[in-house]
């Protein structure tokens, strides 16, 4: 069926914000003298609609919403759409400011309301060009006349001018034109443009999937269930532009959205007809009037505002009482209030969030039936490899490519093909539990099972209990899937490629590349600056080690040097040098000298009483011995005299076996040293260095050969023991 529209002409108003006031309308351009369409249709919110909140915040911001045209006697009621285009200036920029402009900005929005937002594309710039140009004058505001001739014209008025104040009939004298025929323009294009193929505006498509990935299939099929979305975002447009963005894939939409402003409205349902012929060779027509297209014939488009729903683009608080009403029971709205996002619960079942990027779906029956089914996963997997494959960072909505694979006709059509292959598997469904006692078989051999399962059950469970699939059911044939095979575009289960593909749409959304291509440039940073410290720390510490070997080798030269001076020293004064230290030398020499001399004493004191006591014996007495080195002591018997020199003789002989056992340890330790001493004189040492060493040896072994003589006289004394013993008896 043909869209209702009723040859509504575009109209002009400007909005201002006043500082006492708040928003309200200026002026209306386009319309007869004195009428005020916002009056007349009941419009109250159209000011806060046209300046939305945080507009203040930017320079240039547009605002997209809908409006409810009351019936007149050329139709029905039916639902507008507006466009504004809000500037501001800075009060201190204007020439000549007047007392009564007390804020520190001027702000006012330009406003275009028309019966379709088919051309807002085109209708979008040419308004943000007479914006700009009616702010850069900076004292005065532009406004549409319409001249007695009917043509029309943009003229000039001061900024800070009340529109009131101001009659048509005296602004062609007194203002000068700007520019010619803007709203008659507006007229012309929207009429010549009627009949041409749907121009889509909004958020380019690549963008929605390259940022949202499978959330983008998720958010489709969640308008097909028509819940209750709350859109967020601080920028107005991209709010609004999303939303359009989204109702576009479903093909004509866009062009019958005539009940979309108001839940009592159905119009398109009541001018509904069943179409009862189809021409495969045309797959669409021009604007799906023709009910023997292919899409009309198949239900297209579905939908989703009919009773009881509402699209809002941008909504302003004071509409939340149309959301809350019990007759709402779906809607598609946006808002730049953040008061919202503290009763998102109450408002909405599923929430996007364009700012932060999230989906936050609260209703638990809405969260379970928009579980994405393993073809679903597949099927946007493969449109988001397409679109990253082709991705353009300096230009996101074209492919790098320039082909039409990721392209946005390519996307448009895939998102066809899958929703027409979903009303066909469904009517397939339909149809076999209507005729499951009286079929024998499948109903198309090459189809095995419930094709609707692919899109998953739950979805669809859900999406039989909605309007616009009441409307579609009732509407077309029983037999489409004899039209479009009713199968998913991705059928299948899951296989290996499907984990890897999911595995490396999860890797690619970890932006592991860009952490490690990050990680490691630090780490070859810190390793270069590393492998530099290390090589400087072992430059230092080979330096330090060839420094001190420099230092001992010219320590070892000095002494060696020091040492050849004081042997030369020494060879003149007569005394030996060597390298046993004096200390050992002393210590041997001096024990053997005493172990001889002790044991000299004790023989010849021997030896002479011995010979004593052979002259007592055989000749006279002999002379009085001489004193014995041990005096015995005054009482002491005479007869035990032998026997207390045999004790005397013994412990000498015990204090000389340990003296000569020192003698020879030490002489063993210093005749080594001398032999050591003597082979490195011979070897490099000074000359009188290895003569000194000799003198030194020769000295121990002379030393040696006492102790030895010592020990001899010992054993001669042991002999002469019983001799000795008998001659006192």
């Amino acid at each position: 069926m043909a869209p209702l529209h009723h040859c509504f002409p575009p109209i002009v108003c400007v909005v201002d914000f006043h500082h006492a006031r708040g928003p309200e309308v200026e002026t209306w351009i386009g319309v007869e003298n004195g009428a005020d369409p916002a009056a007349d249709n009941e419009w109250p919110l159209l000011p806060f609609m046209a300046l939305s909140d945080g507009a203040h915040a930017t320079t240039e911001d547009f605002s997209y919403f809908t409006l409810c045209r009351e019936a007149t006697l050329d139709g029905p009621a039916t639902s507008l759409f507006g466009i504004s285009c809000t500037r501001q200036l800075d009060a201190n920029d204007l020439i000549n400011r007047p007392a009564e402009v007390t804020r520190s900005t001027v702000q006012k929005a330009v406003v275009v309301i028309t019966d379709s937002p088919q051309h807002f594309g085109y209708l979008r710039e040419k308004l943000s060009v007479v914006t700009k140009a009616w702010f850069a004058q900076k004292y005065c505001l532009a406004c549409l006349y319409k001249s007695s001739s009917g043509s029309y014209s943009i003229v000039i008025l001061p900024i800070w001018t009340s529109w009131r104040l101001v009659h048509h009939s005296k602004l062609p004298a007194a203002l000068l034109t700007l520019s010619q025929g803007f709203q008659a323009s507006l007229a012309k294009t929207f009429k010549d443009r009627e009949h041409e193929r749907d121009q889509f505006f909004g958020l380019s498509l690549r963008e929605i999937i390259h940022e949202y990935k499978h959330q983008t299939l998720v958010l489709f099929k969640c308008c097909l269930l028509q819940p209750k979305m709350l859109f967020f975002g601080s920028s107005c447009e991209r709010l609004c532009l999303m939303q359009f963005s989204l109702i576009s894939l479903i093909p004509g939409l866009i062009r019958n959205l005539q009940d979309c402003a108001d839940p009592a409205f159905n119009a398109y349902e009541e001018n509904l007809e069943k179409p009862a012929s189809l021409k495969t060779s045309e797959r669409a027509s021009r604007f799906l009037a023709n009910s023997s297209s292919v899409l009309a014939y198949m239900g297209l488009p579905l939908q989703i505002f009919g009773k009881g729903s509402l699209f809002g683009p941008y909504t302003p608080l004071q509409q939340l009482d149309m959301l809350a009403d019990r007759e709402t029971k779906s809607y598609v709205v946006g808002s730049t209030n953040s008061l919202l996002l503290q009763q998102r619960d109450r408002y909405s079942d599923i929430l996007i969030n364009l700012d932060e990027g999230t989906i936050n779906i609260s209703s638990p029956s809405l969260r379970s039936a928009l579980i994405l089914s393993t073809p679903d996963r597949r099927w946007i997997d493969f449109l988001t490899q397409a679109v990253n494959d082709t991705w353009d960072e300096e230009n996101p909505g074209r492919p790098n490519t320039l082909g039409y694979s990721g392209s946005e006709e390519f996307i448009r059509l895939q998102f066809e093909e899958y929703l027409l292959a979903l009303l066909s598997s469904s009517k397939y469904r339909t149809y076999y539990e209507a005729h499951k006692d009286t079929l024998k078989g499948p109903v198309i051999n090459e189809i095995e099972g419930d094709p609707a399962g692919e899109f998953g059950n739950d979805f669809i469970a859900a999406w039989e209990k909605t309007e616009n699939f009441r409307i579609f059911n009732r509407h077309t044939d029983e037999h489409l899937f004899d039209i479009v095979v009713p199968e998913h575009p991705c059928s299948g289960g899951l296989t290996i490629e499907d984990i890897q593909r999911r595995l490396n749409s999860q890797v690619e959304a970890l932006h592991l590349d860009e952490r490690f291509a990050h990680g490691k440039e630090t780490l070859n940073k810190h390793f270069a600056e590393g492998q530099k410290k290390v090589s400087t720390a072992f430059n230092n510490l080979w330096a330090d080690i060839e420094a001190m070997r420099e230092a001992q080798r010219r320590k070892r030269d000095e002494e060696a040097k020091a040492a050849a001076e004081k042997a030369e020293k020494e060879e003149k004064q007569g005394s030996p040098t060597s390298s046993i230290s004096d200390k050992d030398k002393s210590n041997g020499g001096s024990r053997a000298e005493r172990a001889s001399a002790y044991l000299s004493s004790w023989g010849q004191w021997a030896n002479e009483k011995r010979a004593g006591w052979r002259k007592g014996k055989n000749g006279p007495a002999s002379p009085p011995p001489t004193d014995s080195p041990i005096e015995p002591k005054k009482g002491l018997d005479e007869d035990k005299a032998p026997e207390i020199v045999e004790s005397k003789v013994e412990s000498a002989a015990a204090d000389q076996t340990t003296a000569v056992k020192e003698a020879k340890v030490n002489g063993d330790k210093v005749e080594a040293l001398a032999s050591a001493d003597e082979a490195q004189a011979k070897t490099g040492g000074h000359p009188d260095s290895a003569e000194a060493a000799t003198a030194v040896g020769k000295e121990v072994r002379t030393s040696t050969q006492s102790a030895t003589l010592g020990e001899e006289l010992k054993e001669a004394k042991v002999e002469d023991k019983p001799e000795s013993a008998s001659m006192d008896r």
